[in-house]
């Protein structure tokens, strides 16, 4: 597979990011897990190794790489870590692609060069808590007042927000009391007026950042605005359908991770005096496993070749997103199946595999949107 999309230049990537994961991540990502501590140490550690800019051009700092590395390095991660990997990957898409979408020549050679060397982490702001799957009902309000403009609301579910020193976010702007759409912002995270809530206690990820966020009467240039508000919406559309290819290949490395602790554990555990991969019942079931991961390798690495060479990638990565998040959930249920009543305890790292799946299917677009957006895009060129 990996040599239908994949150069010399990946296989390298793919080398040195598996190394990391495993000499550096692994060894303390129960650790992370339990004590809900982030990884700042890795995360200064991937800004080193270029991991932090990714797709950044080499003149703003970046590695000037494309989506298929990109892709690949968060399936190595998430092998071993969807923690780590989220934190990188959400610093990469949402975080940064904003800005180097459709951020001016000023906006990219003062932020770039910091997002890329991961010295500043890089967030974005767009769900809400009546603005979550339909994003265009965004009731933050940025309204103009001269040279500034001053902002109200919030937003909630927001990856790496509390480590964050660059946030983009997305409001619908008031000019002279009328809407004239919805635009994207970047700002500094120690804006007077931005108050950043407390760390979500959630069911997996547990060493990612996730923090809800308020707005009040916060004061900000009109030089902070990405591009205008006919655009806005256009610009975190097209973040989330960037991002929804890193959420298929974090779901393909939790399957993963989950798929190879099964299929080893199955060789060493003995019943009826063999080994229980010996069983049909078991070998079926790594069969299904293995079959559903590799077509999800598949649908996220067309996707990422499709991003590669310019095309539109709605559909694609929609499928990716929506197939590989849902096998990242079945393969994790049945690496417990397989592990029996171990499967259940902490001490092996399936059930955490578990727990960071679910999300995967609800994160940058639901299945029940993913469906929506395929759907439309499969339809609308049918002629009546």
């Amino acid at each position: 597979m990996n040599d239908l999309f994949f150069k010399e230049e990946h296989f390298m990537i793919q080398k040195m990011v598996r190394d990391f994961a495993k000499t550096k991540v692994e060894p303390v990502a129960r650790e992370l897990d339990e004590k809900e501590l982030f990884p700042r140490d890795l995360v200064a550690e991937m800004g080193e190794l270029g991991l932090m800019g990714m797709m950044v051009p080499e003149k703003y700092g970046g590695s000037g790489l494309d989506m298929t590395s990109f892709a690949t390095a968060i399936i190595e991660l998430g092998k071993v870590d969807a923690s780590v990997a989220i934190t990188m990957a959400a610093h990469n898409s949402l975080g940064t692609l904003p800005l180097l979408l459709f951020g001016s020549e000023d906006q990219k050679n003062s932020h770039l060069p910091k997002l890329a060397s991961g010295k500043t982490l890089g967030a974005f702001g767009l769900t809400e808590p009546d603005a979550g799957s339909d994003a265009g009902s965004t009731k933050t309000k940025a309204v103009r007042e001269g040279n500034e403009y001053v902002v109200n609301g919030g937003k909630i579910f927001i990856t790496n927000a509390g480590e964050a020193g660059l946030l983009s976010f997305t409001s619908q702007v008031i000019d002279e009391g009328d809407s004239i759409g919805i635009a994207a912002f970047i700002i500094p995270t120690d804006t007077p007026g931005l108050e950043i809530g407390k760390k979500e206690k959630k069911m997996g990820w547990n060493a990612s950042d996730t923090r809800q966020l308020y707005f009040k009467d916060m004061k900000i240039p009109i030089s902070a605005m990405l591009g205008t508000p006919e655009n806005g919406f256009k610009t975190f559309m097209k973040t989330l359908a960037s991002g929804r290819i890193s959420i298929g290949a974090l779901s393909v490395g939790t399957a993963l991770g989950a798929y190879e602790k099964a299929l080893n554990y199955s060789k060493e555990r003995n019943a009826f005096n063999k080994p229980i991969h010996e069983f049909q019942s078991i070998a079926f079931k790594l069969s299904d496993m293995a079959t559903k991961i590799e077509a999800s390798k598949l649908l996220v690495f067309h996707a990422a070749w499709l991003k590669d060479q310019g095309e539109s990638i709605n559909k694609e990565a929609a499928m990716a997103k929506l197939f590989a998040s849902e096998t990242a959930m079945e393969v994790t249920r049945e690496a417990i199946q397989i592990y029996g009543g171990y499967g259940y305890v902490k001490e092996y790292d399936v059930e955490r595999y578990f727990r960071d799946a679910k999300i995967l299917e609800i994160g940058e677009g639901t299945s029940e949107i993913q469906r929506i957006i395929i759907s439309r895009e499969i339809l609308k060129d049918i002629q009546l």
